[in-house]
């Protein structure tokens, strides 16, 4: 348990699977993540990789059985850029507007 999450060591010990792997590790080891998670999930819809985060093997990979994959991105930056809300992240957006 962690911060009262159940935490589990691989995603195939996770029941019913994941429909989104969010890849916070380094390059390399993406295609091992990316295989485990196609085998764990036949329900995967989203492989997103972090920030400085690209492998375009493993991009192929996931795509080849349907998976969207987004690379060298963040889910909360784009989430925030995408509904206007980038100011409240700390960013500065250079756009002018009366939104506090």
């Amino acid at each position: 348990m962690l911060f009262g999450q159940t935490v589990r060591a691989s995603l195939s010990e996770i029941e019913g699977g994941v429909d989104m792997v969010d890849i916070f590790r380094r390059s390399e080891t993406v295609p091992a993540i990316v295989d485990e998670a196609l085998a764990a999930s036949p329900a995967l819809q989203t492989v997103w990789m972090q920030i400085g985060v690209m492998n375009d093997a493993a991009a192929e990979t996931a795509e080849a059985r349907g998976v969207t994959v987004i690379q060298n991105r963040c889910p909360k930056i784009e989430y925030q850029r995408l509904f206007g809300e980038l100011r409240m992240g700390g960013f500065n957006t250079g756009i002018v507007s009366s939104k506090l």
